[in-house]
């Protein structure tokens, strides 16, 4: 190995909330670990709508008490059809404490969260930090040698890749994608309003998709803003004056008067998912491992149950003296892992599809979807405990164990 070198048990490539978690939770786990990690930067104003289970693994490992008031409970969840055509789908809401929860979870600002994770794990036994890049990945029968940019390596048994889209780690093990595009961008923004949001996340579906507008601490909101692309360019020219007008039109004054803060971001809309979640030595989490438009929050909750998963398999095979890059681990992380990643995809497609569609029988069908939810009980309380809490694919960190 070369001079200025680490050795561990694995090696986690990327400081986002996905990496973030996995590394902290190997090492709480007992996993000798490096993170590798550039420091985030500043500015970053997304936010996260974290699922009930997903803050109960962040409480399990000890990062929630850090940042929870910072978070903004999602109480309710009201849908509101505003495509304007012939067949309409009723207004539905529902509420966390029909299926007795205080909340379906809570939206935070990234900075936020991934503050409160970094400040975990630095203080965590068993983890070594490294603020460098990683430039190259060496792939080996006993292991894996991860090139950083300063020249310095990390030796290891397994990587966890949660390098994003553009994944390092991804291409190093030869894992390849399937996926689609669609015509629509999402604008992301956060913003101040003159009217409380009552912990209710609003979501108004037009005709070029979702308007979510999700609860942030106090009188303010996140936003995310499925357009059409010639729409998106439109509405990026806006100064903030005018976006702000743009917004309050599209959301019917619900929260009264809207001033959006400094910083947008956008970005296409796609599907991506890996035919394998791991491969030579190489577990995938996060986008790198799978990409779907930000409806329903599921995104970053599927990340988090990656991290959950792979930290706990890789655990317990050190724990009876296994190799945890070996291939019957990683075809175990890749079986617990399909079927929920696939079933997520499928339904946020489904509803996207649903909206975007100007065929009838679509749009009926979806109304009468709705319509079915909000008059059988049962069913209602059904999806929204599916939403919230998965009944399957959920690790031990999600039920509140440690690993």
């Amino acid at each position: 190995m070369a001079a200025g070198g680490e050795r561990s048990d694995v090696v986690v490539v990327g400081g986002g909330p996905a990496g973030l978690t996995a590394a902290l939770a190997l090492a709480r786990g007992g996993v000798e670990t490096v993170l590798v990690a550039k420091a985030p930067p500043p500015g970053d104003n997304r936010t996260t709508a974290l699922l009930s289970s997903s803050v109960t693994a962040l409480d399990t490992l000890g990062v929630w008490d850090q940042c929870r008031d910072q978070a903004a409970p999602l109480r309710a969840i009201r849908i509101v059809d505003d495509t304007g055509r012939l067949v309409r789908a009723p207004e539905v809401t529902f509420t966390a404490d029909e299926i007795g929860l205080d909340a379906f979870g809570y939206n935070i600002e990234n900075r936020a969260l991934v503050g409160a994770l970094l400040e975990s794990a630095r203080r965590a036994a068993h983890l070594t930090i490294i603020d460098d890049a990683a430039i190259g990945i060496d792939i080996g029968d006993a292991g894996v040698t991860l090139r950083l940019d300063s020249g310095r390596t990390v030796a290891a048994r397994l990587a966890v890749g949660a390098d994003g889209r553009r994944s390092l780690c991804r291409d190093a093990a030869g894992i390849t994608t399937d996926g689609w595009s669609y015509r629509q961008v999402a604008l992301t923004l956060t913003l101040a309003h003159t009217r409380p949001h009552h912990d209710t996340s609003t979501e108004f579906h037009g005709p070029s998709g979702p308007f979510t507008l999700v609860p942030l601490p106090g009188n303010r909101s996140s936003l995310v803003f499925v357009v059409d692309p010639a729409d998106e360019k439109r509405l990026s020219a806006l100064d903030d004056a005018a976006m702000s007008i743009e917004i309050e039109r599209r959301a019917h004054s619900i929260l009264g008067r809207m001033t959006v803060d400094p910083g947008r971001a956008s970005f296409p809309l796609s599907v991506q998912t890996v035919r394998r979640f791991g491969a030579r030595r190489v577990a995938l989490v996060g986008e790198s491992a799978h990409l779907i438009p930000p409806i329903g929050a599921q995104g970053l909750n599927l990340g988090l149950r990656d991290a959950a998963t792979i930290a706990e398999l890789a655990a317990e095979a050190l724990s009876h003296d296994g190799d945890p890059g070996a291939d019957d681990c990683l075809a175990r992380y890749d079986a617990l892992r399909r079927a929920d990643v696939t079933s997520r995809t499928f339904a946020v497609d489904l509803l996207n599809r649903s909206l975007l569609s100007g065929f009838l029988p679509v749009q009926t069908a979806r109304g009468l979807g709705l319509y079915l939810m909000e008059r059988i009980g049962p069913l209602r309380r059904a999806v929204m405990r599916e939403g919230a809490i998965p009944a399957t694919s959920q690790p031990r960190l999600m039920r509140g164990e440690m690993i």
